[in-house]
């Protein structure tokens, strides 16, 4: 998920995480932006267990190893983690299964069975980052520093926890966070 730190016509004389943040490409809203991607690590029904924040220019493989440490089983990622051999070593070292939909959509040799499956997996992870950026505004950076940034992401997640956990003692479905209101 993008992070932008500042907005992107005041990019190069923003002083905000200078030497921290860097342009990268959001490719939902196909523009380029200056500041952090956050990956998240989702275990199912859809609690977060890890998150990791890197400068936007950084590749997804390059947190691969940090986001499936202390993980079993098998990881579901999207096309940017398609990586046979980032899979493979990954399986070596930790165990888990690396699974991602072909990195073309075009020249995908399954579309219909593999990519389509993961894709069904991954609505539960675009749930909960659609939680993060509309009901915990994650996307707005106010922070001047990494530190108070860490503490920022910190408490929304905890908060996710949180109501995940209250709306799963109350009987509702976890992700429901608008059943605590009522």
């Amino acid at each position: 998920m993008p992070l932008p730190a500042c907005l992107f016509a005041r990019a190069y004389r923003c002083k905000r995480f200078r030497g921290e943040a860097a342009f990268g490409k959001d490719t939902l809203l196909r523009q380029t932006f200056y500041g952090f991607r956050v990956h998240v690590r989702v275990c199912w029904p859809g609690v977060i267990t890890r998150f990791s924040v890197v400068p936007a220019d950084a590749h997804e493989l390059s947190v691969v190893a940090e986001l499936v440490e202390f993980a079993r089983g098998f990881a579901v990622g999207d096309r940017n983690y398609w990586s046979p051999k980032t899979k493979e070593e990954v399986a070596r070292s930790t165990g888990i299964e690396l699974l991602a939909p072909y990195r073309s959509k075009k020249r995908d040799p399954a579309p219909e069975e593999r990519s389509a499956f993961l894709s069904r997996l991954r609505y539960r992870i675009d749930t909960v980052f659609s939680q993060l950026a509309g009901r915990y505004s994650i996307k707005k950076v106010w922070a001047r520093d990494l530190w108070h940034l860490a503490g920022r992401l910190l408490r929304k997640v905890l908060s996710h926890t949180i109501a995940f956990l209250l709306n799963h003692r109350a009987g509702n479905q976890p992700l429901q966070l608008s059943r605590l209101l009522h």
